[in-house]
């Protein structure tokens, strides 16, 4: 039986981010409002996205934890101020998902509800820009007193739901909204002005999305500004008025970070505005920081599921290597962040390692965090389970739901690239997508079962004139044979560059790409310093994970062992857990062992899981 390495990614840390051959390269993902998505697998999820997760969402925002009274109470200046202080984040990531849905799927009666809230919003607005319904209503002296009272993290969030919305309407208000909160900001911090350093990390990857609409520097500016805090010891009051510099990610300076540290979910966040600023400004020095941190975290802190922040204590990271499965915290919002960190080390490195990462977040331990509903979720995600974990329809911390609300209808966004010389094909999903190059206009569709079978088809359904331009499709790394062809005709020895495979030619319409990369049922080897699967195996079959589940192996579910001469078969079950690719163990009838994906686990009886199986040599 062939093992492969859990922490394989080591091994692919030749490139690095912002260098290819020598050169940087500058890769612009193609917008999901180009693409849509039409296979069996991610379109019934998006379908059941406006109708079960957002519809959750709202019901809860709107009607059962006050976060929208919040701010009709803040509007009027009076009331009392209910839920948690960050709760405003929760309403602006959920505008977020409206946004992202509403661009693909136009719904008066949804868009008419992001219009009562957005006039909510902007009633609560103070003159001078300031907008945080906690401090409003709670006392206004205090304001920009606690670095970790996320006054910046809900501004960030506040920015992306205006820009989302305004993409996909037109509508300026809400941007509005948060470009007077941002220059109440810059009023009172900034070079010369008071020191600031966010207790949670957003608001400046946020910046960097408003300075792309506005094309305002001063954004731009600000968020490097306020990446460049950390590390100087201005840090200074956050929870219980203590400021823990490796929770806060302010150890040193953002240039000098080596190995990441503290809260998973602020470091994605932190990483990804990292990456942004280093995009769009030659000046920052961050591509060998973020190179060393990816290489930390992907080979000695990240689970087989793509799963990141091991510790329930701070929500985050540990040591190397400390990898528990039945404590693991894995956090949704840090699995997430993982897919937006991995997306943008890509664009400005064409390595396809991070992609690979990215599929594996996203498959796994993102798709665990909603059920197959879509109206329950899941804040933490074990990769193990005594039967008593269970997902639950909204939290007192509800920043999870929200999340996979404005995640989910974006997909699009991961599945091509364009850069000057190339079209990039980074996830197998089936689609179609309309990509303008000059005055050309290029249509591919692209035909698979995936994740289900390695066949891919790509066709040039249109083109306005021929074009002459690279179309590079990513090998993923589980992928160990594959064939291509062109137009019916086999192509030996494809030239690969960093994990992509390079087809070069005066593209028409009608011509035709398949690949077919083998999918066989893989046994799975941790790093031998992660102790916790000292023994064990895990299972995985393309880009998903598998778990055992107690109520499909209820004889001896503690007793099962595998081990080198296990075999396995594989089978599509159309009436299982939305339809599967089960497997199971080619062995007496009495000792066959089941496995399910592990996204699809706790969808059916209270039942224990586990993704680690005892191995025997």
């Amino acid at each position: 039986m062939k093992n492969t390495l859990l922490l394989l990614f080591a091994l692919f840390s030749l490139s690095g981010f912002g260098q290819t051959k020598g050169q940087r390269v500058q890769i612009e993902p193609i917008n999901f409002s180009k693409v849509k998505i039409t296979d069996s697998f991610w379109e019934p999820r998006l379908k059941n996205h406006a109708a079960s997760i957002l519809s959750t969402c709202i019901s809860q925002i709107e009607s059962q934890t006050g976060r929208i009274a919040n701010f009709v109470n803040a509007g009027k200046r009076s009331g009392k101020h209910s839920g948690i202080f960050y709760d405003d984040s929760d309403v602006y990531k959920a505008l977020e998902g409206i946004a992202y849905t509403l661009i693909n799927n136009p719904d008066p009666k949804l868009e008419k509800t992001a219009d009562d809230w957005i006039d909510k919003i902007a009633s609560a607005q103070l003159k001078d820009g300031y907008i945080n319904t906690y401090y409003t209503l709670t006392g206004l002296d205090k304001r920009w007193t606690n670095m970790d009272k996320h006054e910046d993290y809900c501004a960030g969030h506040l920015i992306e739901a205006g820009v989302a919305y305004y993409q996909a309407t037109g509508k300026t208000k809400l941007l509005g909204v948060s470009e007077k909160m941002i220059k109440h900001m810059m009023s009172i911090f900034g070079e010369g002005k008071r020191h600031w350093v966010p207790g949670h990390e957003e608001i400046e990857l946020a910046l960097v999305k408003l300075y792309n609409v506005t094309n305002n520097k001063r954004y731009l500016d600000f968020s490097k500004w306020l990446l460049e805090e950390r590390g100087h010891e201005y840090g200074t009051t956050g929870g219980n008025g203590k400021w823990d510099v490796k929770y806060y990610q302010d150890v040193k300076p953002v240039e000098d970070l080596t190995d990441v540290s503290g809260h998973s979910v602020r470091a994605m966040y932190l990483f990804s505005g990292m990456a942004d600023v280093q995009k769009m400004d030659e000046k920052a020095k961050y591509s060998k920081a973020l190179n060393s941190l990816w290489d930390d975290v992907v080979s000695r802190n990240m689970y087989v599921t793509g799963g990141v922040g091991s510790s329930r204590e701070n929500e985050g990271f540990t040591e190397d290597y400390d990898l528990p499965n039945q404590t693991a915290y894995c956090e949704t919002c840090a699995s997430v962040g993982m897919c937006y960190w991995n997306s943008r080390m890509n664009q400005s490195s064409g390595d396809s390692k991070y992609i690979d990462v990215l599929e594996r977040s996203m498959y796994n331990a993102v798709l665990s965090g909603v059920s197959l509903s879509g109206t329950e979720f899941f804040y933490v995600n074990p990769l193990e389970s005594k039967g008593d974990h269970h997902r639950k329809a909204w939290y007192g911390t509800a920043c999870c739901p929200s999340q996979i609300s404005r995640f989910m209808p974006s997909i699009g966004n991961y599945i091509y690239g364009q850069s000057d010389n190339a079209i990039w094909v980074n996830l197998y999903i089936g689609s179609t997508v309309n990509i303008s190059i000059g005055k050309n206009n290029l249509e591919l569709q692209e035909e698979t079962n995936y994740p289900w079978n390695g066949d891919v088809k790509l066709i040039v359904k249109s083109l306005t004139f021929p074009l002459e331009k690279e179309i590079r499709f990513r090998i993923p790394a589980w992928c160990k044979k594959y064939s291509l062809s062109l137009n019916g005709k086999k192509i030996n020895n494809p030239i690969v560059e960093n994990g992509y495979a390079v087809l070069k030619k005066e593209w028409r319409k009608g011509d035709e790409i398949k690949i077919s990369m083998d999918m066989p049922v893989e046994v799975v080897k941790a790093d031998d310093r992660v102790k916790a699967d000292i023994g064990k195996r895990a299972i995985q079959r393309g880009p998903l994970v598998y778990c055992m589940e107690e109520v499909d192996n209820k004889s001896n579910f503690d007793l099962e062992t595998i081990s080198k001469n296990t075999k396995f078969e594989t089978t599509f079950n159309p009436s299982l857990l939305g339809g599967i690719m089960e497997i199971k163990t080619v062995a007496d009838p009495k000792n066959v062992i089941k496995f399910i994906p592990y996204y699809s686990w706790d969808n059916r009886a209270e039942s224990k899981m586990k993704v680690w199986i005892d191995y025997k040599e």
